[in-house]
């Protein structure tokens, strides 16, 4: 041992030296023991005297010395165990190729380096060799994956062989890594040992040995994806050892924070390989799986790539990796997926298939599928609008000329009252319809005979009901899709909702066909149900009233099949009705229900009225019949505008003269005009056969009433009978109809034919035969209007939404006084788009209007407008 006394010396103030043969000596000795360390031979060693050494050698300033030799002796030892150690364990088979150009299931590679027929090379200690293809075979497959474990396996003992030893020799050299490391800015021992392997070992300059530690990792991972199976723990151990390892400094720069290995070599070769395996994978397989196995293999393989990262890479991998696989397998191929024709979105949907669309919208919102749930929106609103246009097209093909042409139902009056008479005494009423005649049905031609019989007036109710009943089992079908597979989410409920509004309003039928149905299910569709049954079916209506942009002309269709509900007595549930308009109320407010409520406020004010008549009646002389008048409000029913009524009979007469007398007493100022288009009459005939009562319109009564004074086979004409009841020609040709060409024939027509003309003749039908003693007469109505009474209901409507238009006009300008033009458009259509949606020239339109009847005026820059109070 070294003492310091012999070693000490002075040249110049403060420094101490040793002579140099002295410090040979002791490098010597001390170089010899790092190498005995290296072979394990530790245990012979006297750990006291080999700090002294390193001790002596920092302390007489040979630090320099020490740390160069120190490098070159693991430097040595490392370049040793490579050799050795390492390179024989180099795989035979795959393991320099490009991984990046294999397929995911294993096909061959071009590589003008690949060795041999088989693709196997033979790596000599330089490590040299060719790129394979992947095993063709399981066999192969299994040799290559224990090839590629015994490789890393070695890889992992000689790196915790080098970590024991470096442990050791930090022991002995604590000195030099507290005195010398850090003034001459340099590693510790450990950190020293840990570049050493990095430079020596991964980053070898005589072995590929990082190449191949690359490749076989890729190789491994690789052969996992194919459903190998692999050692897991020796890919988690090489891993961890590159995650551990730094980097080489780059040229010429000074980086405080150097990647790991694991991050600048294997990381970015692992990404680029996945995003080339995942890219060929997705065109393979969408070539051979449908749509429900492809999205259930991505889902498979996010899991797996998810499992892969969190047993032996790193966490930090997921995100890029996970992106990689959204990128290449879902967001290249978004639509191409949907549109599978045998197996797409369409087919999901029509066979129900809830989970596979549930994967549809998991994958599909996942934060790295670009416009992934857009592409799904889009792809849904082209298949409701393909839908809806083949519901409408349907539609169209099944409304011939015969089952849509009818005539236009007669004016109503324009003041304060309808009347309905329901049943004639029976003396008068036998006597007044002992003689009455038929004929065979009949359309009416252009100069106004019928033109639908009671045959082609259900078919078209059909079709409307028809229509309406499937665009709400197609609205069933898509609730439940966004309900149980689509997790209600919002912006896909706003992308259907705007599908079916496309489409809905596109009918220009939509809103008689959804009053329609309505009036069907108030009448007879609920018999029967329950109360949450009824609730659901209202419910059902509502959601398709919402997709009706133009309401109001939904409110008119309405309003009218309402006036014949409540007038005739046909509503099932008076609360139904009430119910239906609470939440009309609720969806459009009070000013689109204000005259519906009305309706029914007139019918109760009505019962009421009726109660104290019969009081009158019985004060004051009976009647010969039976009469119920309802009083109604003519501002609140259809039919503003102009009365229908006709000459009554003296029995009618009598009966409307009581009542009028009564009404007087309790009313002053008001005026009632009879409404004979409306009500029901209850008529006993008497036929050769028997007595029947029949249940018939008060225009038909008129009508019979005609007859009783007329001999038996003597015949009236139109005219004549125009002439003697004065009803208009409309509605008396559809009485006509309804009592000779329906299926109970009262009337018998001269000359027989289908159609009533104005040139026919009318008797009696004394022959006439039942087995049934009450008959009811439906009067022959057209159900669904034609292409002429639309247009004169879209007429009616254009003609009350100007007088709407000009009413907001006028509100918005007597509040903001001065407004310019495109504010006051823009305002105007935002406060009525909740009945309907009026168009930028029709608003222009009715502000010139307003300028011309001086309730506006335009500002001197002709760019607003400027309210005249």
């Amino acid at each position: 041992m070294l003492g310091a006394s012999s070693l000490a010396a002075r040249r110049g103030k403060g420094k101490m030296f040793a002579p140099a043969e002295n410090i040979d000596e002791t490098w010597k000795r001390l170089s010899a023991a790092l190498r005995e360390i290296q072979h394990h031979n530790a245990s012979k060693l006297s750990y006291e005297t080999l700090h002294r050494y390193s001790y002596d050698m920092v302390l007489y300033h040979y630090g320099d010395k020490l740390y160069k030799g120190l490098t070159q002796i693991i430097a040595q030892h490392l370049d040793t165990l490579a050799k050795r150690d390492i390179v024989p364990t180099f795989p035979r088979t795959g393991i320099m190729m490009d991984t990046s150009t294999i397929g995911p299931t294993g096909s061959g590679i071009n590589n003008s380096n690949a060795a041999g027929i088989n693709g196997k090379a033979d790596i000599g200690a330089s490590g040299s060799g060719g790129s394979l293809d992947l095993a063709a075979n399981e066999s192969e497959a299994v040799e290559m994956a224990l090839e590629g474990e015994r490789f890393l396996r070695t890889i992992k003992l000689v790196w915790e062989d080098h970590i024991a030893i470096m442990k050791k020799m930090q022991l002995v050299l604590k000195y030099m890594d507290k005195v010398y490391a850090p003034s001459a800015k340099v590693p510790g021992t450990f950190s020293l040992g840990l570049r050493q392997f990095e430079q020596r070992v991964i980053h070898s300059p005589l072995y590929p040995i990082g190449e191949n530690l690359i490749s076989v990792l890729l190789a491994q991972i690789r052969l996992e994806r194919r459903g190998e199976n692999i050692h897991r723990s020796a890919i988690r151990d090489v891993i961890s050892i590159l995650s551990t390892l730094r980097s080489p400094p780059e040229p010429g720069r000074r980086s405080p924070e150097r990647p790991s290995i694991y991050v600048k070599d294997f990381e970015a070769r692992f990404l680029e390989t996945s995003e080339a395996f995942y890219m060929r994978e997705a065109e393979e397989t969408l070539l051979t799986d449908d749509a429900s196995g492809y999205l259930a293999r991505v889902e498979n393989r996010l899991k797996e790539e998810h499992a892969r990262c969190s047993h032996y890479l790193l966490a930090s991998t997921s995100a890029p990796l996970i992106a990689i696989l959204d990128k290449n397998l879902l967001s290249a191929h978004l639509e191409t997926i949907l549109r599978m024709p045998t197996s797409g979105l369409v087919h999901m949907i029509d066979t129900m298939r809830i989970s596979d669309l549930q994967r549809v919208y998991r994958l599909y919102i996942r934060p790295n599928v670009t416009d992934g749930l857009n592409v799904l929106m889009s792809e849904l609103k082209k298949y409701v609008s393909t839908r809806g246009h083949t519901i409408n097209e349907n539609v169209t093909a099944n409304v011939t000329p015969a089952t849509i042409t009818e005539l236009p139902s007669s004016s109503k009056a324009n003041t304060t009252v309808l009347s309905s008479s329901r049943q004639l005494d029976p003396v008068s009423a036998q006597g007044a319809a002992q003689k009455v005649a038929g004929t065979s049905s009949g359309k009416q031609s252009t100069a106004g005979a019928p033109a639908s019989t009671a045959t082609s007036a259900a078919a078209a109710v059909n079709i409307a009901l028809r229509w309406v009943q499937e665009v709400l089992d197609l609205k069933d079908t898509f609730d439940r899709v966004w309900k149980e597979a689509f997790e209600e989410d919002k912006a896909i409920q706003t992308a259907l909702n705007d599908a079916f509004q496309s489409f809905i309003n596109v009918n220009p039928k939509a809103q008689e066909y959804t009053s329609l149905f309505i009036d069907d299910n108030l009448k007879k569709g609920l018999k029967g149900k329950t109360d949450d049954e009824v609730e659901a079916v209202l419910e059902k209506t509502i959601v398709l009233f919402r997709f009706i942009i133009d309401k109001d002309i939904f409110e008119r269709y309405y309003k009218s099949h309402l006036a014949k509900r409540l007038l005739n007595n046909r509503s099932v549930s008076e609360d139904a009705e009430r119910n239906m308009v609470a939440k009309l109320k609720v969806e459009s407010g009070y000013s689109f229900t204000q005259k519906l409520e009305g309706m029914f406020n007139d019918m109760r004010l009505s019962s009421d009225m009726m109660k104290s008549y019969e009081k009158y009646l019985a004060k004051n002389d009976p009647l010969d019949i039976d009469l119920n008048v309802n009083v109604l409000t003519s501002t609140f029913w259809p039919g503003e505008g102009t009365a229908t009524t006709c000459v009554f009979p003296p029995v009618f007469n009598k009966a409307i003269q009581s009542f009028e007398k009564f009404y007087n007493t309790r009313h002053s100022g008001r005026r009632l005009t009879w409404q004979s288009n409306h009500g029901t009459t209850d008529i006993r005939v008497a036929f050769k056969a028997r007595r029947h009562e029949l249940n018939v319109s008060t225009h038909c009564a008129v009508i019979l009433l005609l007859f009783e004074n007329v001999a038996d086979g003597e015949e009236l004409t139109i005219q004549d009978i125009k002439a003697a009841t004065q009803i208009p020609e409309s509605d008396l040709f559809r009485s006509l109809q309804s009592l000779a060409c329906a299926k109970f024939k009262i009337l018998t027509k001269t000359p027989k034919s289908r159609e009533v003309g104005p040139d026919d003749k009318f008797s009696f039908n004394n022959n006439f035969t039942c087995p049934l003693a009450k008959i009811k007469i439906q009067t022959i109505v057209g159900k669904v209007e034609n292409t002429v009474e639309r247009a004169e209901t879209q007429e009616k409507v254009d003609e009350e939404r100007k007088h709407q238009i000009e009413a907001c006009i006028v509100r918005i300008m007597k509040d903001k006084k001065t407004l310019g033009h495109n504010e006051l458009v823009n305002e105007v259509i935002r406060q009525l788009m909740a009945r309907f949606t009026p168009t930028p020239a029709v608003i222009k339109k009715r502000i010139e209007n307003l300028i011309d009847r001086e309730y506006l005026e335009r500002s001197e820059d002709m760019r607003s407008y400027i309210y005249l109070a």
